[in-house]
């Protein structure tokens, strides 16, 4: 009887996940994109700043992103998010601009829990719908985000801005970071600057990498998207990993909807308008499968940011129209959806010719 040398063993790499190899693909796109930028366009890529800037005008997109990266590795959809943040924009503003307490901190905190109880209301009709009746889920979002653009509508139909004082101060509070800053032409110097919804962002892509990688309910979500049947088997309570996965995506979009407003302190029928869609196609550039069982959140943060840096470049060129920003935006979706087929094609033919020999 012959055993293995633990030498060769403790030698032999072991190959990357599909979910790493696509998340390194993903950071490696936007280092070169952003690199080509700073290099041949200059300028205000240049500057911290505008790096920043991908953090501070992409927050609310960020972490719909991260909840719908949690959906989609269970197999399932969420189109919802966008008409939740349209919804919960409205309705807090509508509800600071009228019925708010002079309170500041009050005023907030209930700011926050209507935001976060708008985005648990959808969550659990929806999550209920798909897990237990088991419905399928692009029908049930669906009618869920007509729903909540409805209800926008009929909260207002005219553009509400916020200008209650507490608000108004959480708006303009920005963590400021000198070293990081540059010196204006009149000798200033400019700190770089974060806002608070960009660091709540970088604070939920950091908590549901850890939920995902370390938890009972992560391992359940990777292994409902997997296979359905042998999650069963393993004894996985599917339908309850399920709900909570709804769950989570809902609070996160509604959460998403109250770090928007704080980034554009004012409401109207049509905000956030298509971010559904955007949320998804940074998922799938981030390596999320629609199919299921592969996916990262770290992925999912730098597909935001690919998509991002297309639109800042595109928009500081001379082709700074909307509709090239949305054709490389889609040219950039389908490149990364080809790179998925075939190196997910090529890693089940190798598998398959290991198991033969």
């Amino acid at each position: 009887m012959t055993t293995a040398n633990p030498t060769i063993r403790r030698n032999r790499r072991e190959p990357l996940s599909d979910a790493s190899l696509l998340t390194l693909i993903a950071i490696g796109i936007f280092v070169v994109m952003y690199a080509a930028a700073v290099i041949f366009m200059g300028g205000a890529f240049r500057k911290v700043q505008q790096f920043l800037d991908l953090f501070n005008e992409n927050a609310a997109l960020i972490i719909i992103a991260c909840s719908l990266t949690v959906v989609m590795i269970g197999g399932g959809i969420n189109i919802s998010v966008g008409g939740i943040i349209g919804l919960t924009c409205m309705a807090c503003a509508k509800f600071l601009e009228y019925s708010a307490p002079e309170n500041s901190a009050l005023a907030v905190i209930l700011t926050v829990l209507l935001a976060l109880g708008i985005g648990l209301a959808f969550a659990l009709f929806e999550g209920f719908m798909v897990s237990y009746l088991e419905i399928q889920p692009f029908i049930v979002t669906l009618a869920g985000m007509f729903l909540a653009r409805g209800l926008t509508t009929l909260l207002s139909v005219n553009p509400v801005k916020v200008t209650h004082e507490g608000f108004q101060v959480l708006v303009k509070t920005k963590l400021q970071i000198p070293w990081l800053g540059y010196v204006a032409k009149n000798g200033n110097l400019i700190p770089a600057k974060l806002e608070i919804g960009a660091i709540i962002a970088v604070l939920v892509v950091a908590v549901i990498w850890l939920m995902l990688r370390y938890t009972q309910l992560g391992r359940g979500v990777y292994a409902l998207g997997g296979n359905r049947q042998s999650a069963l088997m393993l004894g996985i309570n599917v339908k309850s990993v399920c709900f909570r996965s709804y769950i989570i995506s809902g609070l996160l979009a509604g959460l998403a909807g109250l770090v928007f407003l704080m980034h554009k302190p004012a409401a109207n029928a049509s905000i956030a308008m298509r971010s559904e869609m955007d949320a998804i196609a940074a998922s799938i550039i981030g390596g999320t499968l629609l199919t299921g069982g592969v996916g990262n959140v770290i992925g999912t943060l730098f597909g935001v940011m690919i998509l991002a840096a297309i639109q800042k470049i595109i928009g500081l060129s001379p082709l700074n129209e909307s509709w090239w920003q949305d054709m490389a935006s889609g040219a950039m979706l389908g490149i990364f959806i080809l790179l998925q087929s075939v190196i997910l094609g090529r890693r089940g033919k190798g598998g398959k010719e290991e198991k033969k020999s």
